[in-house]
């Protein structure tokens, strides 16, 4: 499944890693524009996700992964065939990610509904943290393809990584969920648990920040490198892929942070961290490579470093009945606030005077450590609101 999973993502942040190099400038985009057309994939995935991740709490899941791989091959392929601005491209990105809401959630529930019986942090940890050597991959091919052969290869070359996930869910064993009573989009037994909910309110705050980041990562380093008018060993390539691949074992870290000191010590104290972190790069936005690079490597541990704890969190503290709408819930919160930290920190960019300016990277990066602070509060209004139960 993890492996499927690299597939899955290989299309994954193939916007922007042409925004700021060939996207911006041939199709006259503002900086709230790129983010509306890299958090267009998000959206898409939003209003999708709850219908399909619900619906494996009655139907295998393994049904709609197959489903989800196509669409989101499909989508990425109209793209590099047919965008041609703003609007076009969104609409394309949107259809990928819809076929990305099939794939992502309902491949956890796959995963989840074939391991045996027990506490399954570690098997949910290493296919979330995947995710981000999954990112990491999409950074490397896509910016490659995209300097020697053109922005709509490199959607042409990624439309195939889904077929991966397509082959592993096809060769999976057949499980038939136990039937439930019930409307299929029933969220109220979810926004009861407020155990869960805490997770879930907690994974909106950290997808704001890291897709906020993961969006704009290639635009800030390409400014970092041109503003001091020096060509620098770490390419935008290089610090993409490197700040990806990083997650993977944050990830896992952070679980096992949590195993030994507790989820919501361990979350809160990764997420206090990821904003100062934030905060020291926008200060020093103008400074030189080599200080900011060390930051950046920091800031690519903090940001994905509670994503495992948070996911594993909430399948460990969904009721097992409803695992399905919790796992829907969860990542249409989610994904929800990757498409505004996207459009957020474009709009930030702009009102501070443009991605040129050292003062609007200091804005977005202010943003950005807003947002990962509202986590901590949200799991402080769970844990209150549990021990009063």
């Amino acid at each position: 499944m993890c492996v499927g999973q690299l597939g899955s993502l290989l299309p994954h942040v193939v916007v922007p890693s042409v925004l700021a190099g060939f996207l911006i400038a041939e199709w006259h985009l503002s900086g709230a524009e790129a983010g509306l057309l890299a958090g267009s994939g998000a959206a898409g995935y939003m209003v999708t996700v709850p219908f399909l991740a619900t619906l494996t709490d009655r139907i295998d899941a393994r049904k709609i992964l197959i489903a989800g791989s196509a669409v989101s091959a499909l989508g990425t392929l109209l793209f590099g065939l047919f965008a041609v601005g703003l609007w076009s491209g969104a609409c394309f990105n949107a259809i990928a990610g819809i076929g990305f809401a099939g794939a992502y959630m309902p491949g956890l529930k796959a995963l989840t509904d074939r391991l045996p019986a027990g506490d399954s942090s570690r098997a949910v940890t290493l296919y979330t943290s995947s995710f981000s050597f999954g990112v990491g991959l999409s950074f490397l091919v896509s910016q490659i393809v995209a300097e020697s052969r053109g922005w709509r290869t490199a959607f042409l070359v990624t439309a195939a990584g889904p077929m991966v996930m397509l082959a592993v869910s096809l060769s999976l064993r057949p499980v038939h969920p136990k039937p439930i009573a019930g409307r299929l989009l029933d969220f109220v037994p979810v926004f009861r648990n407020t155990r869960a909910m805490g997770f879930i309110l907690g994974y909106g705050a950290h997808c704001f920040e890291l897709y906020g980041i993961r969006t704009w990562l290639v635009a800030f380093w390409t400014f970092v490198v041109l503003a001091k008018g020096q060509p620098h060993v770490f390419t935008p390539i290089v610090v993409s892929v490197a700040f990806s691949l990083l997650a993977m074992p944050a990830s896992i870290f952070g679980n096992e942070l949590a195993l030994k000191f507790g989820r919501h010590r361990a979350i809160t104290l990764v997420m206090f961290s990821s904003a100062l972190v934030a905060l020291l790069i926008g200060f020093f936005a103008d400074s030189s490579p080599w200080l900011l690079l060390p930051l950046l490597l920091a800031y690519a541990f903090t940001v994905p470093a509670d994503s495992g704890a948070l996911t594993s969190g909430m399948t460990m503290a969904a009721d097992p009945r409803f695992r399905g709408a919790t796992m829907a819930l969860h990542s249409t919160v989610g994904f929800s606030l990757s498409a505004l930290g996207a459009w957020a920190i474009g709009v930030a960019l702009d009102l501070a005077g443009g991605p040129a300016n050292p003062t609007a990277w200091m804005a977005a990066f202010a943003v950005l450590a807003a947002g990962i602070l509202l986590g901590p509060a949200a799991l402080y209004w769970s844990r209150a609101r549990t021990l009063q139960a």
